[in-house]
């Protein structure tokens, strides 16, 4: 008789069933892991992302391919700065962590940069932790030495298997503590940048603190990891490096919550049809089928994080959703979740008229009613009339 299947083994087999027979997983990287944050709230991402499918090519064999990516240009701009922040052994970003991050430190002179260099991403995994605890010795054996790892590995386990992230760099401060770098090619335009770049970016940083805490808990003792992560951008339209200290702990806050529902994933497999399948090479039907038996929960941000935007947004549209219009939008609307319903309030045919979303919204039907009879244009006579919102 073959031992009984432990609980992590049974999720494992269930997760390759949706993935399909013979069907790889896609690893998580700390892009989507990032984009599960900005999202917390949908299954149908959680459910694919655990289950390790390929979304681009699921997004395909629906017939809503993606665009979603970085271009050539971008990545090719991008690596060409990072190899400029990092020129000279990183003595330029050392002194920016300096700068914003550590004053009160010894500035940064001849700084560690240790060779990472290992086999196989659970190689390069330990070889990265190895180092970090080196540095952290080096910094108690000789105070005022800073320490930069170009590249490390690490690794977040995620609904019981290994996703290996990559941050820019890893700094570790005189007083042994470590911080995140992220190196963008967007620009800081007099000290600020675009504030939803930021906000991935930091999500994005997020995700490799909470990898890099893992690693601190294994030592003793344990380094702080900071909760401030060093943003370097381009300086204005210049090529010139310059940074800003962004605090992560709501972003971190936010991931390890979106992680640990990740980790209870077979609840969201429980609910799914028997014989349920993501495989990309099923036919169009069944896996739209498929794909449909796991709630989404579309945003207009969606549509630079998420591979499937587009087919959620066309499913979004067909059935008058109003998270389609945003999510402020659809937090304001209360418990009206279509256009009809919103419209049927402001018409008065429906929604309780002590509700005060539904009387603002009668309200402001009877003001547009007013003022397009003040005009002279052609429209309703009363708030009962309510143009539908294209």
């Amino acid at each position: 008789m073959p031992p009984p299947r432990t609980r992590e083994k049974a999720l494992r087999h269930r997760l390759a069933e949706l993935r399909g027979p013979q069907v790889p997983a896609k690893a998580l990287d700390a892009r989507a892991l990032a984009a599960l944050a900005a999202n917390p709230g949908c299954r149908r991402r959680a459910i694919l992302d655990g289950a390790g499918v390929n979304k681009a090519a699921l997004a395909g064999a629906l017939g809503s391919p993606s665009v979603f990516g970085q271009s050539q240009f971008a990545f090719v701009r991008g690596n060409a700065f990072e190899a400029k922040v990092k020129a000279d052994g990183g003595t330029e970003l050392l002194r920016l962590a300096h700068e914003k991050l550590d004053r009160a430190a010894e500035p940064p002179a001849g700084a560690r940069v240790p060779d990472l260099t290992a086999q196989g991403p659970e190689g390069r995994t330990a070889r990265t932790e190895l180092a970090l605890r080196e540095a952290a010795e080096a910094a108690t054996a000789a105070p005022g030495t800073w320490t930069l790892l170009d590249h490390p590995m690490l690794a977040l386990d995620v609904a019981g298997s290994p996703a290996f992230l990559e941050p820019d760099a890893v700094v570790v401060h005189p007083d042994g503590s470590w911080t995140v770098v992220e190196i963008k090619s967007f620009p800081m335009l007099d000290g600020a940048a675009d504030p939803a770049k930021v906000g991935a970016a930091a999500r994005q940083a997020a995700v490799y603190v909470l990898a890099l805490e893992r690693v601190a808990a294994r030592l003793e003792p344990s380094p702080r990891v900071r909760h401030r992560i060093l943003l370097v951008c381009p300086k204005d339209f210049s090529n010139l490096p310059t940074a800003s200290a962004v605090d992560v702990r709501k972003q971190r806050a936010v991931t390890t919550r979106q992680l640990d529902r990740l980790t209870r994933i077979e609840e969201i497999a429980d609910t799914l049809p028997e014989g349920t399948c993501f495989s990309p090479e099923l036919p169009a039907e069944r896996l739209t089928e498929a794909v449909e038996s796991v709630p989404a929960t579309y945003a207009p941000e969606c549509l630079s994080a998420c591979e499937l935007a587009f087919h959620c947004r066309d499913r979004s549209r067909a059935a008058g959703a109003v998270t389609r219009l945003g999510r402020p939008v659809r937090a304001e609307l209360g418990g009206l979740t279509t256009v009809e319903d919103v419209l049927a309030a402001a018409r008065g045919e429906a929604g309780d008229p002590d509700d005060p979303t539904v009387a603002a919204l009668r309200r402001a039907a009877a003001l547009r009613a007013e003022a397009l009879a003040g005009t002279g244009r052609p429209g309703p006579a009363a708030a009962r009339e309510v143009a539908p919102c294209r």
